[in-house]
């Protein structure tokens, strides 16, 4: 069953707090509400096309993680359950359910945690020039997809606009003190740890993620955003995975390998995606959050 796309929000008697490549973020005083629409981004550029149940498996994800992983840091969930938003939200509960999140209000550190465990993506191009990832020297003689000897924590700029930037651990300690580096460094690790852990017997390979963190009313570092999901994360499948080569997986690179086929210089605007391919990413996700919690979304 094919569930209504929706490409964006547009509350007006809510106060826009920010629209991002996927999430339309409304404030609410003292918490935000987060709505993930089906929008898909490629290369730091919104497709016109939507991916129907996107935004719900990047909801219903996230939630299944920050339950999961709630005893390592503390999250900025306060409830998925329309029934418990504030009444001012009642009018869109059709919208919103399923899709959105009712968080915490924090102060956002500007920093992207990106945690590696193969090698893949962006850190394979930087790993061939120059045998290291963000300034960590890599072991010699590495092929594409292989295993790590430790996950990595290898961080990155969080660009409004444009692509993000990798950085070394040294540039976050600049930018966050060194205090807030070593939690960042811990917490993004134990939690890829976990979840990878985790995920391994469900048939899926995580080879890389990335997290945000924010400082709470409090001071705490807490997780906020997404966590572990198809736009954030490499899933791989494990009985199809062999290193040497890039893998066949669960999450948009199946619509970046489809737009690096194309003439397009990527930039907007973004060329529109065949029916087939929507329809396959659609189910990539799907199959992502089934193999992972054990449930359905259709």
């Amino acid at each position: 069953m094919k569930k209504d796309i929706v490409l964006v929000t547009d509350f007006k008697d809510l106060k826009l707090f920010r629209r991002g490549k996927v999430r339309d973020v409304y404030d609410l005083g003292d918490s935000l509400l987060i709505v993930s629409t089906d929008r898909i981004s490629c290369f730091d550029v919104v497709l016109p096309n939507g991916i129907p149940h996107k935004g719900d498996v990047l909801t219903q994800l996230s939630i299944f993680w920050f339950e999961l992983i709630k005893m390592i840091t503390p999250h900025h969930l306060i409830t998925d359950d329309v029934s418990l938003y504030p009444p001012e939200l009642s009018k869109y509960s059709d919208t919103v359910r399923g899709r959105s999140m009712l968080v915490k209000k924090t102060r956002p550190i500007p920093v992207e945690c990106v945690v590696r465990g193969y090698i893949s993506g962006s850190a394979w191009k930087e790993y061939k020039k120059s045998q290291s990832v963000c300034g960590i020297k890599l072991p010699a003689g590495l092929s594409e997809s292989e295993i790590l000897p430790e996950p990595v924590f290898t961080p990155s700029t969080k660009e409004d606009k444009g692509h993000d930037i990798n950085v070394t651990e040294e540039y976050v300690i600049n930018a966050v003190g060194k205090e807030v580096t070593a939690q960042l460094k811990e917490k993004s690790i134990a939690v890829y740890r976990k979840a990878t852990e985790f995920a391994r017997e469900k048939g899926i390979i995580i080879a890389d993620t990335k997290f945000e963190f924010g400082f709470s009313g409090d001071g705490q570092v807490i997780l906020i955003d997404e966590v572990l999901t198809p736009d954030s994360s490499r899933f791989w499948p494990r009985d199809e995975y062999k290193a040497g080569m890039s893998q066949p997986s669960f999450d948009k690179q199946f619509v970046r390998d489809y737009l690096e086929s194309l003439h397009w210089d990527k930039t907007p605007p973004a060329p529109r995606l065949p029916e087939d391919i929507i329809n396959k990413t659609s189910m990539k996700y799907l199959e992502a959050y089934h193999r992972l919690t054990g449930k359905s979304l259709v």
